[in-house]
């Protein structure tokens, strides 16, 4: 990037970018499905010389077991290892680290999910951004939910998107906006707006949000963030949802004109009490009848963007853990298979060896779990078998 901010003419690829057509991905005129993983900590990793070759090791492992895509956090706001220090200041050894992770997944063929920001505390979030603007923007504001709705915080927004979709890759020398191994950009991960259930405030933030976006990148698609959580504009789906709202509303949040395509999470263990048997039946409705409403409601395609089962719940095996991945992996193939909205997933998460201080309980380190590589990479292989 040249001194003045603008992309230098040098900063061009020419690849294709993955389009979205009715409920389908496709690349190169031909229908496109995923299978792949979260892995939050890549730019942190990758920003520091004695830690970058875990990014390097994770990538060439997931290609090995056929994954071709991989969704991580563009963001780290204000906290310890921060990417941006405060509003419109980055710290560029960061910077440089995100830059490693692109031109790492094209050399391994994997496509990348960015998120923009967090909507928890981790890596500063919707706090951090509602505290900058007491801060340095002379707001007073009661509320984190204040990041949908103030003018100063949605300014502060607006700038971090701009600098991301606009940096020129110190590596490729390819602007982010110009990569199509980038393959979405993701507005925020799980969005949540308690303080208005109603979901409007939440609708005409991502309206406003998804423009910004649009109006710098038409190359790549955008996906929200959302869990899946259904609201207001068809009040009878709401029984689908696990006994609770959040703010958002499945249908008319993907219903938005700039808004390309669906995610959903699942997380039974979190958020379903009770049996065993009442999880996996929650599991199947809630996948079942999303992909019923990308078909037929929003004609856009579905991707299953995180689900995991944890070391820390009631009767954990890798065997199980094992099992559960098979079992949404088959509904997914299945789906695909016979022309479906659900066109892939990303579980989560795969970390590196030697981070067992950076783990959540929903860590796979793929050395150490070959069960869970095999069904990784059968299910890789029914995947490619599509796309091919």
């Amino acid at each position: 990037m040249s001194a003045n901010g603008f992309v230098s003419e040098d900063c061009k690829d020419n690849g294709s970018f993955v389009e979205a057509r009715m409920h389908h991905f496709m690349a190169n005129g031909k229908p496109l499905y995923f299978n792949g993983f979260n892995a939050f900590w890549l730019m942190c990793m990758a920003s520091d010389p004695s830690t970058k070759t875990k990014v390097t090791d994770a990538f060439k492992q997931a290609s090995k077991l056929g994954m071709n895509v991989v969704r991580t956090w563009a963001f780290s706001d204000g906290c310890s290892k921060p990417l941006q220090t405060s509003p419109g200041c980055y710290n560029e050894d960061m910077f440089k680290g995100l830059d490693f992770v692109i031109s790492e997944a094209k050399q391994n063929g994997l496509h990348l999910i960015l998120s923009l920001v967090n909507n928890w505390d981790d890596f500063g979030g919707k706090k951090q951004y509602v505290q900058w603007a007491r801060d340095h923007g002379g707001q007073y504001l009661n509320s984190d939910d204040e990041f949908f709705s103030n003018v100063v915080v949605k300014g502060y927004y607006k700038n971090h998107v701009k600098s991301v979709l606009t940096r020129c890759n110190s590596i490729t020398g390819v602007a982010y906006k110009d990569d199509p191994t980038i393959f979405a950009w993701e507005l925020m991960n799980e969005p949540r707006c308690q303080s208005d259930l109603s979901g409007k405030l939440l609708q005409e933030w991502i309206v406003e949000m998804a423009a910004e976006i649009k109006s710098i990148d038409k190359n790549h698609l955008l996906e929200i963030g959302l869990e899946g959580f259904y609201g207001e504009s068809m009040p009878d789906k709401k029984q689908s949802n696990p006994g609770y709202e959040v703010g958002t509303d499945f249908i008319s949040n993907n219903q938005i004109n700039n808004v390309d395509f669906a995610t959903i999470h699942i997380y039974p263990d979190q958020w379903v009490p009770g049996s065993d048997e009442a999880r996996a039946e929650f599991v199947e409705k809630w996948i079942n009848s999303h992909i019923e409403d990308c078909k037929s409601i929003l004609g856009k395609p579905l991707l299953i963007a995180e689900f995991g089962k944890s070391s820390t719940s009631a009767g954990y095996t890798v065997e199980a853990r094992d099992e559960y991945f098979g079992t949404i992996f088959n509904m997914v193939y299945e789906c695909a298979r016979t022309g479906g909205s659900c066109s892939g997933t990303t579980f989560w998460q795969v970390m590196a060896e030697g981070m067992e201080n950076w783990g959540d309980g929903y860590q796979v380190v793929l050395e150490q779990n070959p069960s869970t590589c095999a069904v990784i990479a059968q299910q890789s292989q029914k995947i490619s078998s599509l796309n091919s």
